[in-house]
Order: structure tokens, then C-alpha cells, then sequence
């Protein structure tokens, strides 16, 4: 029996229900209400941010309570501690970002100082580039309690990841999806990830999906190249595709505000990935 690890967000539940559909055999889904679920009162970023929900499945796996957990690559930090190892990656659904409005228009629509909602640092970043005149605040909840924000009109509209949302069966509340060059995706969005302890590393080679595995690789080696500088509300999105020669491109919010967006290609991953720092760091 191979206990699977997951918090108890419907998204959540999917996900690790997709990982044992496709190991088959004999599988327990081990759900943990994590802090970060259980504070909705509070910021996220005030009790640890996203990296919160993942060390707590860690330190399940530590105690023996499950054989491996099942995250949103994105919210993974880019450096783990080496007791664990990301195993598996299932293949990559629609890693762009969807536009919510509940009266369908588009966000080029909205008057000046209309209010959009997001989760993310990176993507309130790239809001306020590309339409300075709306005003971005952020938003707590999971993908329903953010619907129904939207639906009670407290906000103009939102943005949430389209994978998110097509998931969970609600692709028909996407009002339209933001190209790659309107909103760069996060490192990792639309990507499962399976994470075990290193000592005891499960066999999950099999439902690995290894292009799915060299962009997660690219995404992350380019925030790990920051070292501890950046954390889960760092201003930064990082993607990579792979098309004979492999692309990453990068945008990042300096501290001092400054605005840098990056594109490298090249056949050697390490190569693009050092390049791809380069450009953001000078």
C-alpha cells in the first residue's frame, strides 16, 4: 500500500487522486489540513507563505505517515532540503493564467481604478505593468472561496491558474486566458509534482513524464541560481519549452521596482539557465 500525501483542498484531493490512478495498484490518499489551510483569516505570507503547506507534508513523510506527497510544483520552494527529492513530474497541463469576470468582459475593459484580485506577487507585477491604471490587490481562499469572491462582486475580476481551474471541471468560468507574453506563468504551474525522502525513495519513475521533467528542471535551476534571495512572494516567473533547442524566459520585479524580462535559447540546459540568471541579475 502506497500512502499518498496531500492537503484537503479540492485541488488538492484531484491531484492526488491523479497520482494514484496512475500508479494503479494499492494506494491510501492520507489527507493533512495544513496551518496555511486552517488561517484564512490571516496572510499567507505572515505565517510562512505556500512553502508552509509543503514542509508540513515533509515532515509527515519524516514521521512515516505517508510514502510520498503530492504538491503544485509551484508552490514547492526552489530549494528543498536533502532529505527529499522531487521523484516525478506528470505531464504539464495549460501552464498560462486564466481572466475571470463575471459579466465577461475582457480586463482591457475595465475603468480606470476597477479592481483585480490575484494570489500571486508575480502576476500583480505583471498587472500593474501591462495595465498600471487598475488597482491589484491580493486575494486568500482556495479556487471555490475565490469564485465566489468574484460571483459577490468584490472585486471587477481575478486571475487564477487556467490548469487550476480545468482541474476541477470550472473551465467554463474562464472568461479568456492570458497569452505567454501578457502573463509569464509561474515556475512549475501546471505541473504535478511527486516528492518522497531520499533514503527511501518510492518507484514513481514510471509515470514521470520526462519533458514535463526538463522544463520543471529549467524553471526551478533558474530561481535556485538566486540562492535564498527569493522567497514565495518574490515578484519573479520563470518558463521554459522545449522545441529542438530549449527557450526560458524570465520576468522579474527588483526590489527598487525595476522590470526586467529575459529570453534565452540553446541546446545545453545549464547554459540557457546561467544565461537566463545573467539577464536578470545585471
Amino acid at each position: 500500500m502506497i500512502r499518498i500525501g496531500t492537503r484537503g483542498s479540492a485541488l488538492a484531493l484531484w491531484q492526488a487522486n491523479e497520482v494514484a490512478r496512475l500508479l494503479g495498484g494499492q494506494t491510501e490518499i492520507v489527507t493533512l489540513k495544513t496551518t496555511g489551510d486552517k488561517r484564512q483569516d490571516v496572510s499567507l505570507a505572515a505565517i510562512g507563505g505556500k512553502g508552509l503547506w509543503v514542509k508540513e507534508l515533509e515532515e509527515a513523510l519524516l514521521r512515516g505517515e505517508i510514502d510520498l506527497a503530492v504538491h503544485s510544483l509551484k508552490d514547492v520552494p526552489s530549494i528543498i532540503p536533502e532529505e527529499f527529492v522531487l521523484a516525478a513530474f506528470l505531464e504539464r497541463a495549460d501552464p498560462r493564467d486564466a481572466w475571470v469576470q463575471v459579466d465577461g468582459k475582457s480586463i482591457g475593459d475595465l475603468p480606470a481604478g476597477a479592481k483585480v484580485a490575484t494570489s500571486a506577487p508575480r502576476r500583480r507585477a505583471q498587472l500593474r505593468a501591462h495595465w498600471p491604471h487598475l488597482q491589484v490587490e491580493e486575494i486568500r481562499g482556495n479556487v471555490d472561496t475565490r469564485l465566489r469572491k468574484l460571483r459577490d462582486r468584490l472585486y471587477d475580476g481575478g486571475v487564477l491558474a487556467a490548469a487550476g481551474l480545468t482541474r476541477l471541471g470550472l473551465a467554463g468560468q474562464i472568461t479568456s486566458t492570458f497569452s505567454i507574453d501578457e502573463m509569464l506563468p509561474a515556475a512549475g504551474q501546471g505541473i504535478i509534482a511527486i516528492e518522497t525522502l531520499r533514503s527511501t525513495r518510492i518507484a514513481v519513475d514510471r509515470i514521470n513524464h520526462e519533458p514535463t521533467a526538463l522544463a520543471a528542471r529549467c524553471e526551478r535551476g533558474v530561481l535556485q541560481k538566486f540562492g535564498t534571495v527569493l522567497d514565495c512572494y518574490s515578484p519573479i516567473a520563470v518558463h521554459a519549452t522545449q522545441n529542438g533547442a530549449i527557450t526560458i524566459r524570465a520576468f522579474y520585479e527588483h526590489p527598487d521596482g525595476r522590470v526586467v524580462r529575459v529570453e534565452k535559447s540553446g541546446a545545453n540546459a545549464e547554459s540557457v539557465i546561467a544565461a537566463v540568471y545573467e539577464g536578470l541579475t545585471t
